[in-house]
């Protein structure tokens, strides 16, 4: 495995991740891609999203790349900011896309995979290693009861006590969102949501939203408070991630659990 691209991922500090259950998330670095999806220090990007311009070489390779660590192949899903969870097993090579923003697995060796630039991965496990998930949790997928979906799911399928891991997003110092979001919200978490809202001086009607704080309000919620994770940025990390919010033309970068 290349060094460079075996340093760059993120294994979590997750203290109650089951044993048998692995995890990680990838950053820019290590990889094939070129121009905007390169690594931000004039080496290759390890942009994972086929759906933002790439050259779908470099992509090829370096899905390739991360495979090599992985027991299967990722179950890569078209992301719509909603809240439909697919079984990630049905996701095959040739068979149609999928679409939904979040997969769960009850068997070994299926991996689930998230993609994102700023939104928020969320990973999760039973307690007892028997079902995992991924959502992808953008600011209308997160309201909108992603993560209560992928955790009603998980319970069909035989989960108990449920652990979760916040990935790489956005930051509260970062995410300047209008209104809407902060409306969406409020009927989402009545009562809950205030202080994950700060107002920009300057900036009527603007805000600077804590999805971290946001997601941890949603799981404690839907009763699951073993939560980790959390404090990375996306948006300010430039040389680690790639941020859609600040660059625009941006690659994309996975999280990803299995057992």
């Amino acid at each position: 495995m290349d060094a460079d691209f075996a340093d760059s991922l993120i294994r979590p500090d997750w203290p109650d991740l089951p044993a048998g259950v692995q995890a990680l998330a990838t950053t820019r670095i290590g990889g094939e891609s070129s121009g905007p999806y390169d690594d931000g220090q004039g080496g290759g990007g390890l942009n994972l999203g086929l759906h933002v311009g790439d050259d779908p070489a470099a992509v090829a390779a370096n899905r390739a790349r991360l495979q090599a660590c992985l027991p299967g192949r990722p179950a890569w899903i078209s992301q719509v900011h909603g809240a439909d969870v697919v079984d990630a097993a049905s996701v095959q090579p040739g068979a149609p896309v999928r679409s939904g923003d979040a997969s769960i697995a009850t068997a070994p060796g299926v991996v689930c995979a998230i993609l994102t630039a700023d939104c928020l991965p969320v990973l999760f496990a039973g307690l007892d290693g028997k079902v995992v998930g991924a959502a992808h949790a953008g600011w209308r997928g997160l309201a909108g009861g992603v993560l209560g979906a992928t955790l009603a799911a998980m319970r069909a399928a035989g989960a108990g006590e449920i652990t979760a891991w916040l990935g790489p997003a956005i930051g509260p110092d970062a995410f300047e969102v209008g209104e809407d979001v902060l409306q969406a919200f409020e009927i989402a978490l009545p009562g809950g949501c205030a202080d994950a809202f700060r107002s920009l001086p300057g900036k009527p009607g603007k805000y600077l939203a804590d999805m971290y704080l946001l997601a941890r309000r949603m799981l404690a919620r839907d009763g699951v408070t073993r939560v980790h994770g959390g404090g990375r940025c996306t948006f300010g990390e430039r040389d680690v991630f790639y941020s859609y919010r600040r660059d625009g033309v941006s690659g994309r970068q996975a999280s990803l659990i299995w057992f």
